[in-house]
């Protein structure tokens, strides 16, 4: 940064102290010639001489009472309606004591200076000094015009909402030259409305104008500027924007503009959760402050997708220590490294790399920090990897699982959460049964002074390796879009959600349950691909291809997130259920664990080690018996 008397701002402002001492000689000469009819040879002489005189007055109570006020830190080029209403107190007081001054000068001189001088002058000083710093946002405006005209190809962009965050965004549009964008109509539900404009931009009707719109303005980007619209709402218009062919973009949420953040860099591109409409479930925040403040937690696979997100909801309630483990040290580094920009020394932070296979090390780790709160995120988790690789599975998910629980157990942890998943219900490949296995690990902790719960969700939008990210690329790519099976549904939610279900059911758990969240329908793949590609501009099938290319090992057609028992109880959070589940003996669990460490040590085979574990988890199956029973079911 320059900070030399010399540098761009300080010029800038020499230049516009300038302008408003040339300003105010101006409107002062200008109202004494209006009164005698623009002729200096009329202006009787002595009135001359006390212009002469306080006119230097003027110009020094002027320029002072402006820095005072700060009337220089304006940026010129995007002055607003709220700027110039800012502006009129410090000239009207700048003006006040300017007359006050010529009154006092007038008595010393035995006359003074007529009424109608003094009014007009007020005028011409009001008009120019605002009127000056006006013409500079509009020249720009027009300036960066031309500029965006000879950027090529300019998107012809159609703004749905005309509040705000609309209106803030449209004045960015016009003051920015960086931009190859013209908005050519806004979009507004409220009929008052209709036919009016907002910075020159018509606002041309509801909802339902939207298809025709679009034809008509030849609109190529549409963005949705509604922060406050619920999910539905959002999801409603959103399901006609996808139609259009119009890339659809939308500004993040309701936060951006009350933290003052709405401009152009914010617009992200619509995610598929906008289409889910379903409001998301919110954090009770009273019950996580008593949950987390002061505690010391550890999350386990800290750097993961959901592992992280808990680090960052976490952060902000102020716990004793946060503790982030994991054995890849990259995404463990990139956690730490945002926590620390965000929190610098108010967040007691430590990362431990390791594995969670490795019991001498997580029981060393329990005994350094001794965690009140363990959040067990660390998993192998992709489907057709832990077919061809069943021994990682188990070693990591159920082993791992076992070495935590039981430290967790040892060195009196208040609670133990388990992140689990929908596939863990009547599983139909080893990561599911491995994720049974481990909430059958945590049956087995029944008289443990600590409180074991799992935690089952389904999909989580946008986490490593999910489909959205996949397919986002490959449209990216310009396809084809690849999916394995076009009658295929899952359960989805976002990141987001994931972590507040955690935090929440490990701030409300007992023991020996498993929460599930109210996810709402299930969404077919083929319908999020094709919702995917509208978004992006494109057209499904004719611009980009789908192509079906069949279920991968051990995949379901459709998943669920209940067992088949009934045993549902209901929670204070009307998102949020409990599913109670019955108690494991000890030794049955730790029979069971010897039989597993005996076959990978023993080097079984994939086929050996999938049929040993069907053994152990009954609701094991094979992915043919589960999807017979799907495949005549009707589309949802």
């Amino acid at each position: 940064m320059d900070n030399s008397i010399f540098n761009k701002r300080n010029i800038r402002i020499a230049v516009v102290v300038i302008t408003d001492i040339i300003m105010t000689a101006l409107a002062s000469g200008l109202a004494v010639l209006s009164r005698w009819d623009f002729s200096f040879a009329n202006v009787p002489l002595k009135y001359l001489e006390l212009w002469h005189r306080v006119l230097p007055i003027q110009i020094i109570i002027t320029i002072v009472v402006y820095a005072l006020f700060k009337m220089y830190r304006f940026v010129w080029r995007q002055i607003s309606a709220g700027d110039v209403m800012e502006m009129v107190g410090p000239v009207v007081l700048a003006y006040a004591l300017c007359v006050v001054a010529e009154v006092l000068i007038g008595i010393d001189a035995g006359y003074r200076m007529p009424i109608s001088v003094i009014v007009i002058n007020f005028l011409y000083q009001f008009i120019f000094v605002i009127g000056m710093r006006s013409a500079l946002r509009f020249l720009g405006v027009i300036q960066n015009s031309i500029n965006r005209s000879r950027l090529a190809p300019a998107e012809r962009i159609m703004i749905i909402g005309a509040g705000d965050a609309a209106n803030q965004l449209l004045r960015e549009y016009q003051s920015s030259n960086k931009v190859a964008g013209r908005v050519c109509c806004l979009i507004d539900d409220n009929s008052v409305n209709h036919g009016k404009r907002l910075e020159g931009v018509p606002i041309i009707g509801g909802r339902d104008a939207i298809k025709d719109a679009v034809k008509k303005y030849e609109i190529t980007q549409i963005i949705f500027a509604i922060p406050s619209a619920s999910a539905l709402q959002k999801k409603e218009i959103l399901e006609i924007c996808k139609d259009t062919g119009c890339q659809v973009k939308s500004l993040p949420g309701i936060y951006q503009l009350v933290n003052g953040e709405v401009s152009i860099e914010k617009i992200k591109d619509v995610d598929i959760a906008d289409l889910l409409g379903r409001e998301q479930a919110h954090l009770d925040t009273e019950m996580l402050d008593a949950f987390l403040r002061d505690k010391v937690i550890l999350v386990t696979g800290g750097g993961g997708s959901i592992g992280s997100e808990l680090c960052r909801q976490i952060a902000p309630y102020e716990p004793k220590q946060l503790i982030i483990l994991d054995i890849y040290e990259n995404n463990a580094y990139d956690i730490q490294q945002e926590l620390i920009r965000k929190y610098r020394n108010t967040l007691n932070l430590a990362v431990e790399i390791a594995s969670v296979r490795d019991k001498d090390k997580i029981d060393l780790i329990f005994e350094k920090y001794r965690p009140e709160i363990v959040i067990h995120a660390a998993a192998h988790k992709h489907v057709p990897l832990m077919e061809t690789c069943p021994d990682e599975a188990i070693k990591n998910n159920i082993f791992g699982t076992y070495n935590v629980a039981s430290a967790a157990d040892r060195y009196g942890a208040q609670k133990f959460v388990l992140i689990s998943t929908d596939k863990a219900v009547n599983p139909t490949n080893l990561m599911g049964a491995s994720k049974r296995f481990c909430e059958m690990i945590l049956n087995s902790f029944a008289d443990s002074s600590t409180s074991f719960s799992a935690v089952r969700f389904g999909n989580v939008l946008g986490s490593n390796g999910s489909v959205v990210p996949l397919f986002k690329a490959q449209i990216l790519a310009g396809g084809p879009v690849t999916i394995t099976d076009k009658r295929i549904t899952r359960f989805f939610m976002t990141g987001e959600e994931a972590t507040q279900l955690v935090l929440t059911c490990g701030a409300m758990a007992k023991r020996n349950q498993i929460f599930v969240l109210d996810m709402g329908q299930p969404v077919k793949i083929i319908d999020m691909a094709e919702n995917l590609i509208r978004l992006s501009g494109h057209e499904p099938y004719t611009e980009i291809e789908i192509i079906e290319i069949g279920l991968r090992p051990g995949e379901k057609l459709y998943e669920e997130l209940l067992m088949q028992t009934g045993n549902l109880d209901k929670t204070e959070n009307n998102k949020i259920f409990v599913e109670q589940q019955g108690v494991r003996s000890k030794e049955e669990l730790e029979n069971d664990l010897r039989i597993l460490h005996k076959a990978i040590d023993d080097k079984v085979s994939n086929e050996e080690c999938i049929a040993l574990m069907k053994t152990l988890v009954p609701t094991y199956r094979s992915p043919v018996e589960i999807n017979d029973r799907g495949r005549d079911a009707p589309d949802i």
